[in-house]
């Protein structure tokens, strides 16, 4: 045999694990210290120091408005769907003007919500996150019924499947 063939078994000296340790503590230290900092307010603070306050300031925007409550629906779902009933119960958000005017339609109100869920899809009621397209939908119903400018929300205070 050559001596071209036999491989080169030489050792090359090995790099120390010295510089990794090093590595690793100091970014450790640098980590710790950043969230000291942050968390004592000495980095990224703002400029006024934080006040404590115990008394809360009333709500501006909300001394105009009433609740109407609407009466609980029971809507029963298709033989073909998993859930027998859907239970839902909501609340319009008013101005007070209006709260009278509202209170005098709440039976229709009741009747487009009651007809609006009986003729939705249940695979867009199973679905969670189309909960917020069908409050919309509710909504628009709802301001149609009572007449423009008269009810600003649609809260749901419960939508039960089961």
């Amino acid at each position: 045999m050559t001596d071209a063939a036999i491989p080169d078994t030489a050792e090359r000296p090995k790099g120390g694990k010295l510089p990794l340790i090093i590595g690793l503590v100091l970014a450790l230290l640098g980590g710790g210290g950043g969230f000291y900092a942050t968390s004592q307010g000495l980095i990224l603070a703002s400029e006024s120091p934080k006040e404590e306050t115990t008394e809360m300031e009333p709500l501006s925007g909300f001394k105009d408005i009433a609740f109407v409550p609407l009466d609980p629906l029971t809507v029963s779902m298709p033989p073909s769907s998993k859930y027998k009933h859907l239970r839902f119960r909501a609340e319009l958000e008013v101005e007070k003007k209006y709260a009278s005017d509202v209170e005098t339609v709440v039976p229709r109100i009741v009747d487009v919500l009651n007809s609006y869920l009986r003729a939705v899809d249940v695979r867009d009621i199973e679905d969670a996150a189309s909960l917020t397209r069908l409050r919309a939908q509710m909504l628009r119903r709802v301001q149609i019924v009572a007449g423009p400018g008269r009810i600003n929300d649609l809260l749901i205070m419960e939508f039960v499947l089961n």
